[in-house]
């Protein structure tokens, strides 16, 4: 399902709120952005023990019950998990992941509240949650019966509201710090090969990992972890931010010409991490146009351009990155400095084409 109009983490709690306790409601979103947990933490907020259905691990009668004999007749009794005396939260996860047959189970007690004889207690809310097609993930097409009887809530990512929430659940400092910096990195598009990728979920198990390890983690383990958890990209430059943590680098440094580029070829992930905090820094200090530039932005040009060259000089390909083009295909970096730095470095020209 395409999402017209996205929300946030921040405010699902009150959007439930509103829709859950009406109506029943699916929340739509890429794997591992935290849907399950928003819905645990709604239902626990109401005071309402919230019981969960997994759509893949269930077949009809796990919901229907087995037929047993009463009074002569046969009647269907559902699992107790389900058939409660007090009002609950039922959360169907996975629900569009669930094969046609358990689907159709689910149609009564999304449509009329019941389950054979058993009617959910008054007070009770139903609440689905699915990924997207789109993001590589199990899902089946859901009956446009059923569809039409849910309100539809599509969930995105938000580093500043799951940084608010890391804060104060025990985030190791790295991840925190690193994502304060590079909040573009908490979450990427689910890749179509089978390979880890950035989530919320996979910085909260890294940091389970960091943490499990301690401080004497050494650097092999770390990019062990951090490439078994994240988008390749993103655990390249996590462990260069661990190396400037641990070193002596940093860009404020390099700069300030305090040091030079790491240069060994062990530390060509932290290379990449520096030329990448360098690129972000050009960008917000270079000015658009050249005639509108200070003494300062002059002097920062000057330096920019020497230290491409030193870059250059270790690996072409990490310099590359720095002038590299947008996610778009248009150029990031004013059309001015492109223009000085193909004039000066015919390296990196040649390279870039």
């Amino acid at each position: 399902m395409q999402a017209a109009v996205t929300v946030t983490p921040s405010r699902i709690p009150e959007l439930l709120l509103g829709l859950a306790t009406v109506r029943p409601v699916f929340v739509w979103g890429a794997p591992g952005i935290g849907k399950s947990s928003l819905v645990r933490d709604f239902a626990e907020s109401l005071g309402l023990t919230c019981v969960s259905l997994l759509g893949t691990q269930l077949a009809p009668e796990d919901l229907m019950g087995v037929p047993q004999i009463r009074d002569g007749r046969s009647v269907f009794c559902p699992p107790e998990a389900i058939a409660r005396d007090e009002p609950y939260c039922l959360f169907l996860d996975e629900l569009n992941a669930a094969t046609p047959d358990v689907q159709k189970a689910f149609y009564s007690l999304i449509l009329d509240r019941r389950i054979g004889n058993y009617e959910l207690p008054k007070g009770s809310i139903v609440i689905g949650a699915g990924n997207r097609a789109t993001d590589n993930a199990l899902a089946r097409p859901i009956a446009s019966a059923l569809v039409n009887r849910l309100t539809h809530v599509h969930l995105q990512a938000s580093a500043k509201d799951w940084l608010v929430w890391a804060e104060g659940n025990g985030i190791h400092a790295w991840v925190l710090d690193h994502l304060t910096d590079r909040p573009d990195q908490l979450w990427s598009k689910p890749p179509k090969s089978e390979e880890p990728f950035s989530t919320p979920r996979s910085w909260h198990m890294l940091s389970d990992a960091l943490h499990s390890f301690g401080r004497d983690l050494d650097e092999e383990t770390l990019k062990v972890l951090a490439h078994g958890t994240l988008t390749p990209a993103h655990a390249v430059a996590f462990c260069g931010y661990v190396k400037i943590v641990r070193s002596r680098f940093g860009i404020e440094a390099i700069l300030k010409g305090e040091a030079g580029w790491p240069h060994r070829v062990e530390d060509r992930d932290l290379l990449y991490y520096l030329a990448d905090s360098f690129r972000d820094r050009l960008i917000k200090e270079l000015p658009v146009s050249k005639q509108h530039m200070s003494a300062n932005g002059r002097q920062t040009a000057y330096r920019a351009k020497s230290l491409l060259v030193r870059l250059a000089e270790i690996s072409v390909e990490v310099a590359q990155t720095v002038i590299a083009d947008g996610t778009d295909g248009n150029p990031v970096l004013p059309a001015w400095f492109l223009v000085e730095a193909a004039r000066d470095m015919p390296r990196l020209v040649e390279a870039r084409r």
